[in-house]
Order: structure tokens, then sequence, then C-alpha cells
């Protein structure tokens, strides 16, 4: 009889999924793997790129292969896991949703803060496209945006506003061209800490991930590391100690009026990523703190608000524009600082 658990398994072959597959481009220079997976992979730290290395769940060319491996163009990658990937299975949910235009081809929701906009690493319910799928019986996906169907650009967690959706593959075509090719006119609302010297400016500097801190982003004014990443902006109303502003995308990468107003000196209200969650303007008296502090309580995330989107209907060519006000939590708080200022 067999005393060690361990053995009775000891011949059982573990059936393996695949979750990423990444052919290697022809311009790639020599990388290590694990550098290379640690910023292609979405949440995946390179401590844990590794692991999997170790663990033999990273294959090139169809064999394992070690950490300091360097890959090469047209190398092929596959991250091969026990369990099968998640991202692929979207449930249906009935989550309301703020529908502020819809027709055959497309619609446009008003997302509040707070909810996710796609399913992923602990977030795998309560996501608005949960909610999209159990509105639809079919949406459309992007090649390499397998359980994202519909979308075609996204917001941050916590920033609240405007999201179009396609509802056919021939409207996601279209729409994601436009997005591509940098021709949608996106505004965002943001109050900001402190008063910017100017009025209005335009910010130019590559965005990417940081060296330090993977969730955060950060600005490469050089151009050396990161994607081109333009902001217009300009100043709304001067509150004393923050400022309500307007930003207008000339591109959109990840973060991007985050880290760009951050790298200007001027971080989002409240965004505990990017250091806006302390207070960076104003007196030492206590009742200010508190004031702040309540101001934290209220809204509990970055001020950043997606106020309007305007782009060429993919069907009828029609030149379309919508906006939606500030949420309640936002206009409560912009409301406060008014009459503290006002007040003082």
């Amino acid at each position: 009889m067999n005393t060690n658990p361990e053995e009775d398994f000891e011949d059982e072959e573990v059936e393996l999924f695949e979750h990423y597959r990444i052919i290697i481009d022809k311009g790639q220079t020599l990388t290590r793997i694990d550098k290379f997976l640690s910023e292609k992979i979405a949440n995946a730290t390179r401590n844990k790129v590794q692991q999997a290395i170790d663990a033999g769940s990273v294959l090139v060319n169809g064999s394992p292969t070690k950490a300091n491996y360097k890959i090469k163009p047209l190398d092929d990658i596959r991250v091969m896991l026990e369990k099968p990937p998640k991202e692929t299975e979207v449930y249906s949910e009935n989550i309301p949703l703020d529908i502020i235009y819809e027709d055959p081809y497309l619609l446009l929701v008003n997302k509040p803060p707070g909810m996710v906009v796609h399913p992923a690493h602990g977030n795998w319910s309560g996501t608005l496209v949960n909610g999209l799928v159990y509105y639809f019986e079919n949406l459309p996906e992007m090649k390499g945006n397998t359980g994202r169907p519909g979308l075609v650009h996204r917001i941050d967690k916590d920033t609240s506003g405007l999201l179009v959706i396609a509802k056919t593959e021939e409207a996601m075509t279209h729409l994601a061209s436009q997005f591509f090719h940098h021709t949608i006119d996106r505004t965002y609302i943001a109050l900001v800490w402190g008063e910017p010297n100017e009025d209005e400016g335009t910010i130019t500097g590559n965005v990417g991930r940081s060296a330090k801190n993977r969730k955060v982003m950060d600005v490469f004014p050089e151009g050396d590391q990161g994607k081109h990443a333009v902001t217009h902006w300009k100043v709304l109303k001067r509150l004393r100690y923050v400022s309500l502003i307007q930003c207008n995308l000339e591109t959109g990468r990840t973060h991007q009026i985050r880290a760009h107003m951050k790298y200007l000196g001027h971080p989002l209200f409240n965004d505990a990523m990017y250091g806006g969650d302390k207070i960076r303007k104003g007196t030492q008296f206590s009742k200010y703190k508190t004031f702040v502090q309540n101001c934290f309580d209220l809204m509990p995330r970055q001020a950043l608000h997606a106020q309007s989107l305007g782009f060429i209907h993919p069907i009828t060519k029609e030149k379309l524009y919508f906006e939606v006000p500030l949420p309640s939590d936002f206009k409560s708080v912009l409301d406060k600082w008014e009459s503290y200022v006002n007040f003082e």
C-alpha cells in the first residue's frame, strides 16, 4: 500500500492551458524574457514571471526556457498554466447601465465611478462588460481583445463618464480606427492641486510604466521610453488651493491625464496612485485639514470625469457629440471648495 499521497500523482499528466502567445516582432532587440513578459503582460511582476519560468510554464519555440534567455525576432513565446484563462469567461449579470444614446450600431454609457470596465484579475464580476453581456445577446470583439465585447476604449475604475460601445463588427472597426488615428474628440474635467501659472497649455511627454512601481505610469519627456502622449489643458476655475481644469486628449495612453498632471506639478485631487491623496497646497490650520479630509471622504477617488465624446458615426458618417454632467460626488466636492474659498 502506498503511504505517500504525493506519489499517487507522480505519473499523472497535468493539462496545461495557453494563457498568452506572443510572436516577437522582426525588429525586436535582444531582451531578457522575464523583463519582456513583465512589461508585456498586465499585472505580471518580474518575480511572478520568473516563478512561472522556473515552473516550466513559459515556452519559447515549444521548449521551456530560463529567465535570462534573451528573446530574438520571430520567437514564439507561450505562457501555459494549469487553469484555463478566465479572461475568456464573461458572465452575464443584470447590472443597471446608464445608457444615454443607442442605435442599431452603437451605444454610449455614462459609467459611474467605482465600476470596473472589463473583467480582469481581482474583478471577475460586477463590471461594465458583465452588464453589457446581459443587455445584449451578442457583441463583437476586436482581435486581441478577447473577453471585452464591444469595447473600443476604456477608462479607469474610479474615473466616471462616457464610453462608446460597438454593437456590430463594422461599427467596432470604424470606431477603433478613429481612436487609433486620434480623430475622436475627448474632453475630461479634473480637479487638481494648486493653480497652474498659465491659463492653458499642452503637455507632450511619453507615458510608460514606472520602473519602481509597475502600477504607476511615468512621463519620459525625452521620449526614450513609453509611448507618445499629448494632453491639452486649460483652467476653468481657480479655487486658491485647487483648480478645475479641462483636458483634451490628443492621444489615449493608460493614466495619461493622471501622469501628465503630476508631471506638471498638479496631481489630481485625491489620486492616491499619483500623490494627490495628501494636502499639496494650503494652510496648516486644523480646520483646513479637516475640510480637505471631509472632501476626500466625500469623493474617495481621483477627481476625473470623462465629460464628452465627439466622433463620426461609423455607418451614417454623421458627426456626433455627447456630454454628461459631473457625477454627484465630484459636484459636491466642487461646491464645497467654492463655498470654502468664498467664506474665507
